[in-house]
């Protein structure tokens, strides 16, 4: 029997180049990136897989691989990198174009590859929030902060539940395609996860461990890929920053629909003042301040550039990160503003800015590096169920 031919790209490394690849033809597969990898097993060829794809122009292969999620940037691979090939920045490179490549909008491929066109796309759609908005204003009261007269509430809630929509279709159809490309190469089908009582229980504790034990716990991300920060204080370390900004957006995002819950049971209109303590605003301030910390600290450390992991930052890092940081600040301010003696006019149109920069980052998420926060824990499920004890080891046994 014939063996079926590999398709071969020869526009795959050029392409990876553009997203910010480094030059890999240094690269002679001496296996160094592999042996400091510190989430490599003895027997694994990650990351210098990856790289040997781009090399081939194996693009299904390197699009199917659940080893590009695998890689946290610690960036130790390039500092021992005999050829100074750059295998971190590769990694990261791969991680842009899969998303690109999986969002069949191809808006995510503009978000990298034409970042002063994403940057208008940005504008323009802020804009757009905030006029179409605004165009159902209502009167600004001077005697307290009546933001929701202003914006009604109903509108704010209908816009954010179109935006989850188009989130969730955009964000279902790239994660469904790379779980069949990943699902095709690993011979993992529905079968496999659910066909049995024994297949079920192998897929949860396969879940429980790409959601909640790496994706939120960053366990690994703690143990193993600190490197030299790990001498650091707990909230100068590379993976509290990490999941504090992740943690404040998910705690966000929880409180805004459990904050919409409550009103819809009649337990407590939006926007009403309450005690710090009550539990939704307690959720959503501490949340807001990891988020805030968070996007801080990152900003500083790209800034200053202190490490190699942040030594190279694309335009769309930046516009991410800006826009998580803008939102944060400006939903403080404005509870600020709500608790002030009278009701200052800033208040108003922070609220309506806040609002349509919200509304954009969450539907622009499938398509800048938020979109990882998806993907990731997709490709751990499949290197804990293929592990089958639950992920003990997250890392691919090549």
């Amino acid at each position: 029997m014939t063996a079926a031919a590999t398709p071969v790209d020869l526009g795959l490394y050029p392409e990876l180049q553009r997203y910010g690849a480094t030059d890999v033809s240094a690269c002679f597969s001496c296996g160094t990136c592999t042996a400091s990898c510190p989430l490599s097993e003895t027997d694994a060829t990650f990351p210098r897989r990856i790289i040997r794809y781009a090399q081939l122009g194996m693009k299904d292969a390197l699009l199917a691989s659940k080893e590009v999620w695998g890689c946290y940037y610690c960036a130790e691979c390039s500092e021992t990198c005999p050829t100074q090939a750059g295998p971190s920045e590769f990694m990261a490179a791969t991680r842009r174009y899969a998303i690109a490549e999986y969002d069949r909008t191809r808006l995510a491929r503009t978000m990298f590859l034409r970042p002063a066109v994403g940057t208008f796309i940005a504008v323009i759609m802020a804009a757009f929030f905030a006029l179409f908005m605004y165009g159902a204003h209502g009167p600004q009261s001077a005697a307290s902060l009546a933001i929701f007269q202003f914006i009604p509430e109903e509108l704010i809630h209908n816009t954010g539940i179109v935006v989850m929509i188009a989130v969730l279709i955009a964000g279902a159809a790239g994660i469904v395609g790379m779980v069949r490309r990943i699902g095709k190469r690993e011979g993992v089908g529905l079968r496999s996860v659910a066909g049995s009582r024994a297949a079920l229980a192998r897929s949860g504790r396969a879940i429980w461990a790409a959601l909640a034990v790496e994706s939120l716990g960053q366990r690994r991300y703690r143990a193993e890929c600190e490197g030299a920060a790990v001498q650091r204080p707990l909230h100068r370390r590379r993976w509290f920053l990490h999941a504090a900004t992740m943690w404040g957006f998910l705690g966000l995002l929880a409180a805004t629909v459990l904050d919409y819950g409550l009103a819809l049971v009649g337990i407590k209109e939006t926007g009403t003042p309450v005690p710090l303590w009550y539990p939704v605003r307690l959720l959503g301030t501490v949340a807001g301040l990891l988020l805030v910390y968070g996007t801080s600290a990152l900003i500083v450390h790209r800034l200053r550039g202190t490490e190699r992991s942040v030594d190279h930052s694309t335009p769309a890092d930046w516009t991410f990160l800006a826009l998580l940081w803008v939102t944060g600040m400006t939903g403080f301010a404005v509870e600020l503003a709500l608790y002030l003696p009278s009701a200052p006019a800033w208040g108003y149109w922070l609220f309506l800015f806040h609002v349509a920069i919200a509304m954009e980052l969450v539907l622009l998420a499938p398509f800048m590096k938020f979109a990882h926060a998806v993907y990731r824990p997709a490709a751990l499920f499949f290197i804990a169920f293929e592990q089958g004890d639950g992920g003990r080891r997250v890392a691919d046994r090549g």
